[in-house]
């Protein structure tokens, strides 16, 4: 199977690349943008793993990764990658700019890449995408996130429109909701919120990027009547 994952090379992209490549019989291209030395031990590790440098706030490099879809001929995308810094800040002291960067950024070339992926599922009658979202969008948004969940919450509705405009043509469009993790993108919370994060989790410890992977693998294999969902992995604590 071949698989295009996005961001592929660090944190919750690492562990999905990694559960992917695991099987022998699937092909795993990812891209990467800042984890070159990753990407390096992912194609090491792997002979079925294929890196990619993209950054998603250039233009021309998007341009060579939706050329290099060609010959990749995807059958699974993964939408992993976000570009941008997430903005912690309220949201009527956020800048204008930081709202117009994010979409530029992050969602418009997941669009451009999840346009093309779509043409090509079209004329292989079939095809999965996979979304990575936030479990912020079933609750109340923590203080200062606006941009980071909005931008998530747009990319849910577009997940449920790839869903039922190609559903007749064997393609599946899921998202995936995991809750809080220790990861790059959280590496600056203070250690007495995550551990009281800890204390209050019904399981007592907090989600893994390795289970998240395990999920993804699901969505890949599961059956095209699981179509247009958002698996939301919070361990019950919230129930949506």
């Amino acid at each position: 199977m071949n698989i295009l994952v996005t961001g592929g090379a660090s944190g919750v992209g690492e562990a999905i690349t990694r559960r992917l490549a695991a099987i022998a019989a699937n092909e795993v291209w990812f891209s990467y943008c800042h984890s070159a030395a990753k990407a390096r031990e992912l194609e090491q590790a792997f002979p079925n793993c294929h890196p990619i440098r993209c950054d998603f706030k250039d233009a021309a490099d998007v341009s060579r990764l939706l050329n290099e879809m060609d010959v990749i001929n995807p059958e699974v995308l993964v939408n992993n990658a976000i570009s941008t810094p997430i903005t912690k800040n309220h949201f009527h002291r956020t800048g204008t700019d930081v709202f117009r960067e994010g979409f530029a950024h992050n969602i418009l070339p997941t669009v451009e890449i999840t346009q093309k992926a779509i043409h090509h599922f079209r004329k292989m009658k079939g095809g999965r995408i996979i979304t990575l979202l936030t479990t912020y969008l079933i609750g109340k948004p923590p203080t200062g996130l606006s941009e980071y969940v909005a931008a998530k919450a747009y990319l849910h509705s577009l997940a449920k429109s790839w869903a039922s405009e190609n559903a007749a043509f064997g393609i599946a469009s899921n998202c995936v909701s995991p809750s809080f993790m220790a990861t790059r993108l959280t590496s600056d919370t203070d250690d007495r919120i995550v551990q009281d994060m800890t204390s209050r989790h019904p399981l007592k410890r907090l989600l893994t990027p390795a289970e998240v992977a395990e999920a993804v693998e699901f969505l890949v294999n599961a059956p095209l009547h699981i179509n247009g969902t958002n698996l939301v992995i919070n361990a019950a604590s919230e129930i949506p």
